[in-house]
């Protein structure tokens, strides 16, 4: 279908008369918006529809991420014309900058490997999982229609996926959970097959190191190299990668570059364009229909027009203080978070003022996060190997570290009013040190001096001394770390029940007995690091139905309006069923919405 418009031309006036009061109303709130960003030929209330036309698709897409680049290539394949318009300078999103696990289940890349998935298995566990916050439905059409949305990104682009064997669901004991794991990552992925477009990709949160190829499934063993004859096999595997990819001239990328990178080159082949540096000012309604997007693109406002549909996934709102102040518990900020920076709430923003209907804007994809001054680290292995323990303000245990990460910052936030828990601290002694890579810090090797001139990071060769430098009680610290060891020596956390979850265990050293996950602190000096509610980006967002149309408060349908990833509320609800529950729901959405799209644009 043609995709080509004049951008120079304008649509034709709505003519106050015989127009509805709701379209005036649409296109005004369009103007306002506009007016409000102080974008050039734009004051005062303007009318959207007096903007030039910068193109008229059958689908228009808001964001780069996965959510948007998997409706976009459904949509595409579909038979549909399609744009993707992005805010940032460049494509992929938080996706991008991410490890790229994939939660989805009986999907065919793990029924390949074995795993013995079955609907009925998954089912039970999301249910067990997310509880009632999110409609029966809505989990049937997620767990319907992942599979087939993998097997889909696999024929009609570059990508291929790796089981991330071993890697638990995070409540693998519930009804239906597997010890071994459900998740998925993107296979390795030469950059090359992107040419110049290569260049726009986000970069990832945390650089692999020089001249290594890394999945995410190898970052456990990465981290006890040091100590572990597998974890040293790794190592060189991963070497190995890179010293083959560097021989065949490939530019390789694995986990959020290279799902990002191939799903990228799924819309190069279906000839879709994606307009970077292109930001949702407001979305055009007429009759209360959305019927277009109002965007700022080469410095002005335009309008690109949408036959059948716009599908809404620009991210959470992570990055807007104003929205996490009005939504979410204190303390609370954006300087804690590591989702991609242009995560600023305009696409829900947008869809608000389109009738949408809010959910689960208090919530995040939380976890514990250390504010090293370059950018938050989100904390995975380190909060979880032996030789650990987290305290609060009164230097008191709280929870058990090994739990999953949300559960963790869920807790603190529970307990910071009466208990406070806000910020927490990591407390690890030299033997830890010695053994296990913290961050890309190798085992022995010193923090970087400005760990400590931040706060984020405390030494001292006493507890007591280490008290006293992070303001706790040094009697308290003392105790809670002797009971911890004795804890520890005996294996059994009947404290906390650190260890009872086949999850506790993945991160972890098997070289540890009786309890991989717990292991004594005994070897001064002692290190303290700062622990805050990180995430990976908010969870709340425009409700949606099973179709991933966007709702109203009293349910009823916003025509032409559709919504995935973290512009919408979770599926997951207010848990997380396992590593990649935030990518695998947004790419199933994005694709279910583009399904949806297409079989009314056929009807």
């Amino acid at each position: 279908m043609s995709t080509s418009a004049d951008p120079a031309r304008r649509i034709e006036s709505i003519s106050t008369a015989g127009a509805s009061r709701r379209r005036v109303l649409g296109a005004t709130g369009a103007g306002l918006a506009l007016a409000a960003a102080g974008l050039p030929g734009v004051g005062g209330p303007a009318d959207a529809a007096d903007l030039p036309l910068l193109g008229t698709y059958d689908v228009v897409v808001i964001g780069s991420g996965a959510a948007g680049m998997t409706a976009a290539l459904t949509a595409a394949k579909q038979g549909l014309s399609c744009v993707v318009v992005e805010k940032a300078a460049t494509f992929g999103g938080s996706a991008a900058r991410s490890g790229a696990g994939i939660w989805i289940p009986n999907n065919p890349v793990i029924l390949a490997a074995g795993v013995p998935d079955t609907p009925a298995k998954a089912a039970a566990y999301l249910a067990a999982v997310v509880g009632p916050d999110v409609s029966a439905d809505r989990q049937r059409a997620f767990l319907g229609h992942g599979p087939a949305m993998i097997s889909f990104v696999m024929a009609n682009s570059p990508l291929r996926f790796r089981w991330m064997e071993g890697y638990s669901d995070y409540y693998p004991e519930l009804s239906g959970g597997l010890p071994n794991g459900r998740s998925i990552e993107p296979d390795q992925f030469d950059g090359n097959i992107l040419g110049a477009e290569l260049a726009h990709l986000n970069p990832s949160y945390m650089a692999v190191p020089a001249g290594m190829v890394v999945f995410s499934a190898d970052y456990k063993w990465l981290t006890l190299s040091a100590v572990s004859v597998k974890g040293l096999a790794v190592a060189a595997e991963c070497l190995a990668r890179g010293t083959k990819a560097a021989l065949l001239g490939q530019k390789p990328l694995t986990m959020g570059q290279s799902l990002a990178a191939g799903l990228r080159a799924g819309l190069l082949a279906a000839e879709v364009p994606v307009w970077l540096n292109t930001p949702l000012t407001d979305l055009y309604r007429e009759d209360g229909t959305v019927t277009g997007a109002v965007v700022a693109r080469g410095g002005s406002a335009g309008l690109v027009r949408a036959r059948h549909g716009v599908v809404v996934g620009s991210g959470g709102f992570e990055h807007n203080a104003a929205m996490r102040d009005q939504y979410q518990r204190r303390p609370i900020g954006t300087g804690w978070t590591v989702g991609a920076k242009e995560n600023t709430g305009d696409g829900i923003r947008a869809g608000e003022r389109a009738g949408a209907a809010l959910d689960l804007m208090d919530d995040a994809w939380w976890g514990p996060a250390i504010p090293l001054p370059e950018q938050p680290y989100f904390c995975l292995a380190e909060r979880t190997l032996p030789g650990g323990l987290l305290v609060n303000a009164a230097g008191a245990r709280f929870v058990n570290e090994a739990a999953p990460y949300s559960d963790v910052v869920h807790t603190m936030y529970e307990r910071n009013p009466t208990a406070p828990d806000i910020p927490a601290w990591l407390i690890v002694d030299q033997n830890y040190r010695n053994r296990y890579l913290f961050k890309d810090i190798a085992p022995t090797l010193a923090f970087p001096g400005s760990w400590y001139d931040s706060g984020a990071a405390h030494k001292a060769w006493t507890l007591d001394a280490l008290a006293g430098r992070i303001g706790m009680p040094a009697a308290a610290l003392r105790a809670t770390v002797n009971r911890f060891n004795s804890l520890a020596l005996s294996g059994d956390d009947t404290d906390f029940r650190r260890g009872d979850s086949t999850y506790d265990h993945y991160y972890s050293d098997p070289a540890i007995v009786p309890n991989s996950s717990l292991a004594p602190l005994w070897l001064a000096p002692y290190y303290a690091f700062k622990i805050v509610p990180g995430d990976l980006g908010t969870k709340g967002g425009m409700r949606t139905d099973a179709r991933a149309r966007v709702l109203r408060a009293d349910g009823s349908v916003i025509p032409g309006l559709y919504a995935a990833g973290n512009a919408s509320a979770a599926v997951m609800g207010h848990s997380y069923a396992g590593a990649g529950s935030t990518i695998g729901p947004a790419m199933t959405f994005g694709y279910i919405a583009a399904l949806d799209i297409a079989a009314a644009a056929g009807s």
